[in-house]
């Protein structure tokens, strides 16, 4: 490969070197001790997966002409010993981790600082564990779980809940990566299945190590083990501290997780005979995949409507039925199961299914619904997606004008049949009910039109509330309209079903509250979120992370339609999982 020309970004300069992917990074490493005076044993070259190792493979990183990297370390002579005697916390040396900690991002601006220091944390692989890794982000982004999971008394019959709860208060604490250790011996100690030695890919001489397990499985399995953790009262407060729980009070999985199902068969043989009604709960919905599957809703109704053959007791034989299934309670939070691996009867073992399936970033749910759920959410989903619409053009107005000084000159009159425009001070103040109409209207307003979005938001959710069903309204964890937002994605990379790779993504907005907005309450009466950095992103930032075990990365919004599938077979990844928060959460 050719050598090539590339920017390094260091203390706020930009240098050029010439980068040759034929030598090792050392070379290179070197050659930016040069231009920098950074050592190379202080130095951290930012790279696509981490930071730039002496044994890392310029293939996979794949640098290209023209390409920025930044460069952390301080340049000159290293910090002078203390003082002071050096104090011992938990056998490091806390001085010199300061230090450390200081080298590290003394070359960052502010915004690259409170980037860093708030970017989630990632978990180690301890040996085929990226499927537990993956879950356990994923899991991560229900900030109802983190508060329920506080409660002064879990009443579960396993330590698994106490020990979910504290890996998420460790990652809340921390800038490194997690060995989750503690959490895994208590995942296999209460789930020996996730315990199972691998005995295939034993090596002569060699121990057996830990099997590669099923992601949806360990969802399942956790989620089980969460099934007794107290519910939150209406005011965001755990119900197992409070004095007016009782027995019929819901648990946590009951409310933001938990569905329920109508299942209705009916006989294709004898209209006659009368249906069968049955309902269940249900912790995810399915999506079905052939080879007509194009996209997640198409997989979903596959799922919910199934030709299936049962014993008629008015034929007397078996029969041909049609069971038609749909939701009567949509969850707070919507679990979809990309049914990828099939059972293959000529080669008897499980086969990955690779076609391509498109999935929403936004879903509507009431195709799901029974038409009774669907008439109490309609209202609110209605009035939802016009609110939207509203922010988005008010977004539109901000953001075209943000940048025009607040006391523009009145420009000089000119010969043109334009109006001429006074200073902006003068601009008239206009009346709530027509900045009101305006907006509904889809009028563009102008920035002096515009009153604090707080003022919008607030009547936002008075007209939301209104419209809400006062019997949803009591079942707290409910979806109050059935429109959701995608917030995390669970993907499996290669072809086997009991091999391969998972990787956790989730958006940033599920980690960081916007510019402005008013933080979660924590049920504690703060109101700084749980696991949530001090950062706050944009509300048109819609990137995601890449959780890829302890290597955490930005993942460009533009880039989740790499994961529909549909590419190489080996090397293709798929969504396997995918977590889908109600939309009524912005307020």
């Amino acid at each position: 490969m050719a050598p090539l020309v590339v920017h390094i970004k260091h203390a706020g300069k930009v240098y050029d070197l010439t980068l040759d992917p034929d030598l090792p990074p050392a070379v290179f490493k070197d050659a930016i001790y040069q231009v920098t005076g950074v050592p190379v044993e202080r130095m951290k070259v930012m790279v696509k997966g981490g930071v730039l190792k002496d044994d890392s493979s310029w293939k996979k990183i794949a640098p290209k002409a023209d390409q920025t990297f930044m460069v952390i370390g301080a340049a000159g002579e290293l910090p002078k010993p203390p003082t002071k005697p050096i104090v011992f916390l938990e056998g490091r040396l806390y001085r010199m981790a300061v230090i450390e900690i200081f080298t590290f991002y003394l070359d960052m601006d502010d915004a690259e600082l409170a980037e860093a220091l708030a970017k989630p944390v990632g978990l180690r692989n301890l040996g085929n564990t990226c499927y537990m890794n993956a879950s356990v982000q994923a899991l991560r982004t229900i900030p109802e779980l983190q508060l329920a999971l506080t409660a002064p008394s879990l009443q579960s019959t396993t330590p698994l809940p106490a020990a979910l709860r504290d890996l998420y208060v460790n990652m809340s604490r921390t800038a490194d990566s997690i060995n989750p250790m503690s959490f895994l011996s208590t995942l296999r100690q209460v789930n020996p299945q996730f315990a199972e030695m691998d005995r295939g890919s034993k090596l002569p001489g060699m121990a057996a190590g830990y099997a590669q397990q099923d992601a949806e499985e360990c969802f399942g399995q956790i989620i089980h083990t969460l099934r007794n953790v107290p519910g939150l009262n209406a005011d965001g407060t755990s119900s197992g501290s409070s004095a007016v729980a009782t027995s019929e009070t819901k648990k946590f999985v009951e409310q933001y997780l938990m569905g329920e199902m109508r299942r209705e068969l009916t006989c294709d043989e004898a209209p006659e005979e009368p249906a069968s009604v049955t309902t269940e709960n249900v912790l995810k919905i399915e999506c079905n995949i052939n080879i007509t599957t194009n996209f997640m809703l198409t997989g979903i109704m596959n799922s919910l409507d199934q030709k299936v053959e049962k014993r008629s007791p008015s034929l007397g034989r078996d029969a041909l039925y049609s069971q038609k299934s749909r939701i009567t309670r949509l969850p707070g939070y919507l679990v979809v199961h990309m049914v990828r691996f099939a059972w293959r009867q000529d080669i008897q073992k499980k086969a990955k299914i690779m076609r391509k399936v498109k999935f929403p970033l936004e879903f509507d749910a009431l195709d799901l619904a029974t038409d009774d759920l669907k008439a109490k959410l309609l209202p609110a989903s209605r009035k939802l997606k016009d609110i939207e619409k509203d922010r988005h053009e008010r977004r539109k107005v901000r953001k075209r004008t943000k940048n025009v000084p607040a006391h523009s000159p009145t420009p000089a009159p000119v010969a043109t049949t334009d109006v001429e425009m006074g200073d902006a001070t003068a601009i008239a103040v206009v009346d709530a009910s027509t900045i009101d109409a305006a907006v509904e209207k889809g009028k563009t307003l102008a920035v002096g039109e515009l009153e604090d979005e707080s003022v919008y938001r607030t009547k936002e959710k008075e007209e939301f509330d209104a419209l809400i069903s006062e019997e949803v309204k009591r079942d707290i964890g409910a979806s109050n309209s059935g429109l959701y937002d995608l917030v995390a994605i669970v993907t499996h990379k290669g072809a086997a079903a009991d091999a391969g790779h998972y990787i956790g993504f989730a958006k940033k907005s599920a980690f960081h509250p916007s510019k402005g907005s008013a933080p979660a309450p924590t049920g504690d009466g703060t109101s700084t979120p749980v696991g949530v950095g001090a950062l706050e992103i944009d509300e048109d930032d819609e990137d995601w992370y890449k959780f890829d075990d302890d290597k955490v990365s930005i993942f460009p919004k533009e880039k989740l339609a790499t994961l529909d599938g549909g590419g190489e077979y080996l090397t293709t990844t798929l969504r396997y999982l995918t977590y889908f928060q109600d939309v009524d959460e912005v307020f």
